[in-house]
């Protein structure tokens, strides 16, 4: 399985602002991971509407975060960037159209999967992802 690029972005926004602990702009962050300036934009405002961050427009404005990285649960992050709710089409009973749904046992094993994915995600925090932060910044080039 691999998490959508939305995801991605969105664990690197956090990670740089609770490594740093201050305000940081968008074109900051991109600058320093090297990524879409656009794309990490569009990511922040998501980030935004569901709680995550704060942004503050203009001069002197940037991005930081709501809460402390420890109450920051990994899991609960990428449920909300990714579409989970199916890993094959016919795990999406409102639209699938296998022939064999129902008789074979794929989509168990496939859930069952997904559901062990995301309660491993569960056991940590955003804290947990920066076990060493002064590295991390310094990798970052943030200090």
């Amino acid at each position: 399985m691999r998490l959508s690029l939305h995801s991605d972005y969105a664990l690197r926004i956090l990670m740089a602002l609770a490594a740093t602990g201050r305000q940081m702009s968008v074109d900051e962050i991109a600058g320093q991971y090297g990524i879409s300036r656009n794309h990490l934009a569009k990511v922040a405002q998501r980030l935004q509407a569901l709680g995550h961050i704060s942004a503050q427009r203009g001069r002197g404005g940037g991005l930081t975060l709501v809460r402390p990285p420890e109450e920051i649960g990994v899991g609960a992050v990428v449920r909300q960037f990714e579409n989970l709710g199916g890993l094959v089409e016919c795990m999406d009973p409102a639209t699938s159209t296998c022939p064999v749904r129902g008789g074979c046992g794929l989509q168990g094993v496939l859930g069952g999967a997904l559901a062990a994915f995301l309660a491993h995600l569960d056991g940590y925090k955003l804290a947990d992802l920066l076990p060493q932060p002064a590295r991390f910044r310094a990798l970052l080039g943030a200090d």
